[in-house]
């Protein structure tokens, strides 16, 4: 099983992005979960997400406590939020920034896997808008290897409509853009 936590601000998709990425993951035939964890916040509040998939069935029901992988939306949380709190110590780290892995691992003294890749930026020029919350599952999914990128293609499509195709290029740079340091 993969257990990842997504770290963003209010409107920025994680909700969207966790998903997303568990109906695609059922329709290819694994099994997983994606749910929120916030409260009353509002819009740039800080928030967390979450996304279990597996290739059998999973009974837990609680909420993920020691991920395999932390998805950092928005790298302003850095410092704000404990973003590696529960991490697997060979846990993976992606960060949407335009800093390098080497940056990001010296920043948090990290010893995992670090992967970074500017989204918002790939965001802004694939689709307009700096929400890059498609964008990262791309990244995911070149670190994690759980998903093909073919494998979002229907869930896109049936959330975001006539703004797909925009989406789906954002994601695929994602993944062959992404900076990786084991």
């Amino acid at each position: 099983m993969i257990e990842v936590r997504w770290h963003g601000r209010g409107g920025q998709g994680a909700v969207t992005s966790v998903e997303l990425l568990a109906v695609s993951a059922i329709a290819a035939g694994k099994y997983a979960q994606g749910f929120p964890s916030f409260g009353p916040e509002r819009r740039g509040a800080p928030v967390a997400a979450f996304t279990r998939i597996d290739d059998k069935k999973i009974n837990v029901r609680s909420g993920i406590y020691e991920p395999d992988v932390v998805l950092v939306l928005d790298s302003s949380l850095i410092g704000l939020v404990n973003i590696l709190e529960g991490l697997k110590p060979n846990g993976k780290l992606i960060v949407n920034t335009h800093k390098s892995p080497e940056q990001i691992r010296k920043e948090l003294n990290f010893s995992g896997t670090v992967a970074t890749v500017d989204g918002t930026g790939i965001a802004r020029k694939e689709m307009g808008v700096p929400i890059a919350n498609t964008t990262m599952i791309g990244a995911l999914l070149k670190v994690t290897g759980v998903l093909g990128l073919d494998a979002l293609k229907e869930a896109v499509e049936h959330r975001f409509g006539r703004i797909a195709q925009k989406n789906l290029v954002a994601m695929k740079r994602a993944y062959d853009e992404i900076q990786i340091s084991n």
